[in-house]
């Protein structure tokens, strides 16, 4: 009898770890569930809503000079504004990466009046592939070119959860 018990909680303990490790590596509750993001660049945050409720939050990296609104390209910084994850690239050079809509006719506009170009390929994604970071960002330094940047095992959470067409409103 003691040995069935003992087999038991062995069972029920590996059941337990394991769900627990499949809720934290992809939780299902949001899975194709967020349509909004809210990215606070001064909070190096970025949120996931669904409906006007939040799901989830991270910490992110961003680019060298993340102040501002992106002016130009090459200049470092990540957009500010309204935007939309428009597509998705699974073979990034980068651990996943969505692209968002930047830039936009303003943007462009903008850039044009200055003789520069707008710069492009804004995205969120995880780390340089090849790289391993212990699944946390480098934070202590922003490091992408104006990008947006979370851990691989956050990457693929946010890539399962956020459809093409969500908005991502990028705040100073």
């Amino acid at each position: 009898m003691f040995k069935l018990a003992v087999i038991v909680a062995l069972v029920v303990g590996a059941i337990l770890a394991a769900g627990h490790f499949l809720m934290n590596r992809f939780n299902p509750i949001l899975l194709g569930t967020a349509n909004r993001i809210l990215v606070e660049k001064s909070k190096r945050s970025m949120s996931l809503f669904r409906d006007g409720r939040m799901l989830k939050a991270y910490s992110i990296a961003l680019g060298p000079n993340p102040q501002g609104h992106k002016q130009q390209e090459s200049d470092g910084r990540t957009p500010e504004g309204i935007y939309w994850i428009d597509w998705r690239n699974p073979q990034s050079k980068y651990h996943l990466s969505l692209h968002i809509s930047y830039p936009n006719a303003e943007d462009v506009k903008s850039a044009a009046a200055r003789g520069v170009s707008p710069g492009g390929d804004i995205m969120i994604h995880g780390l340089p592939n090849g790289t391993d970071s212990g699944g946390k960002v480098p934070l202590a330094r922003d490091w992408t070119a104006g990008c947006i940047a979370v851990t691989n095992a956050e990457i693929e959470e946010v890539w399962a959860a956020v459809p093409d067409g969500a908005e991502i409103e990028i705040l100073p």
